[in-house]
């Protein structure tokens, strides 16, 4: 995302950074990974490979790959892959938003950049703390600068106190 909270436009992500790329493919790898029609929609190569990969989609009529399974609800979408200790929701703005309440942990990008767009990644509350943090420096003119961060949700104070 960039520091305007920004994760697409028009359908795409307005950045393209080669080690972004790469860390998420070896996070995902091996995991189920759920995303909206949208984000399907979006991806160059189709399905993600070496990941069940799971569609989140209002439109009854839509159409992928018979390995690709095909959801119309978030539950649905987490029912399908119950036995994955660490299932991926990869975007887009709208399912982010719908899974962020049941999420646990965060893995970011925050890019050095604010760039306009359509989609945004959920503004955070303080019981988010970021646990781990890998930076990455501009690589010639057309890199920015970019953190990926794991954040894991803390219980605070209120919230213990009401349990």
């Amino acid at each position: 995302m960039g520091r305007n909270r920004v994760i697409g436009n028009m359908g795409s992500i307005p950045w393209r950074l080669r080690a972004d790329f790469q860390h998420f493919r070896r996070t995902t790898m091996g995991h189920a990974v759920i995303m909206g029609r949208k984000t399907w929609e979006s991806l160059p190569t189709k399905p993600l490979s070496g990941r069940l990969n799971i569609v989140l989609t209002s439109q009854s009529e839509f159409e992928a790959p018979p390995e690709v399974r095909i959801v119309h609800s978030l539950e649905r979408a987490l029912a399908l892959c119950a036995d994955d200790p660490e299932p991926f929701v990869i975007g887009g703005g709208e399912i982010y938003h719908m899974a962020l309440p049941l999420a646990q942990r965060i893995y970011r990008t925050v890019v050095d950049l604010e760039p306009a767009g359509d989609a945004t990644f959920p503004d955070l509350g303080p019981e988010w703390q970021v646990r781990r943090e890998s930076r990455y420096e501009p690589q010639g003119d057309h890199t920015p600068e970019f953190v990926i961060q794991v954040l894991e949700r803390e219980m605070i104070e209120s919230d213990k106190a009401g349990s």
